[in-house]
């Protein structure tokens, strides 16, 4: 008989409140609008020493740090094809098309993704996790979901299965 392991978190301080906007369909942009993101995550894996798939301590503190970053705040894609988005020390101007919102620099956060998707979001926040377990010392997972979910219900998922390389 063969045994897997995950672990599964989702708790009441895993979740962030932003704005954003996003275009689809070429060139259909939405209004300005916020939602109160959540976030869970499911660890995948064999035990460790401690008879653990992770340690739920530092997975949940390191994802609550990572979403901290992102409360109350303007969530702006660097890589999207047609939104142009230009930071100075004061200010983020983003523009789009015809449209163009200027906001106070210390609102907004910067994100290297195409578009502020919610599944888009998750991948962010997935590598993100990903990267601050390995700072941290602890074995990278054999499979990392994180869901985000915008609106009660509304879930999007980014499945991460890092290669061998990545653990190393």
């Amino acid at each position: 008989m063969t045994a897997s392991y995950r672990v599964f978190l989702e708790k009441e301080q895993l979740v962030f409140s932003a704005a954003h906007f996003i275009t689809f369909n070429g060139n259909i942009c939405e209004r300005l609008h916020g939602h109160n993101w959540r976030v869970s995550a499911e660890v995948s894996g064999p035990l460790d020493e401690n008879s653990y798939v992770i340690d739920f301590i530092a997975l949940r503190d390191e994802l609550q740090a990572i979403i901290a970053e992102l409360d109350h705040r303007m969530l702006l894609p660097t890589g999207h094809p047609t939104i142009e988005v230009h930071a100075s020390e004061r200010e983020v101007e983003a523009r789009f098309e015809d449209r163009r919102w200027v906001f106070p620099r210390e609102d907004c956060i910067l994100l290297p993704i195409i578009n502020t998707t919610a599944e888009l979001i998750a991948h962010y926040l997935a590598g993100r996790l990903l990267a601050a377990l390995k700072t941290r010392g602890v074995d990278v997972p054999e499979r990392l979901v994180i869901g985000v979910d915008e609106n009660f219900g509304q879930w999007a998922l980014c499945e991460l299965t890092p290669s061998r390389a990545e653990t190393t």
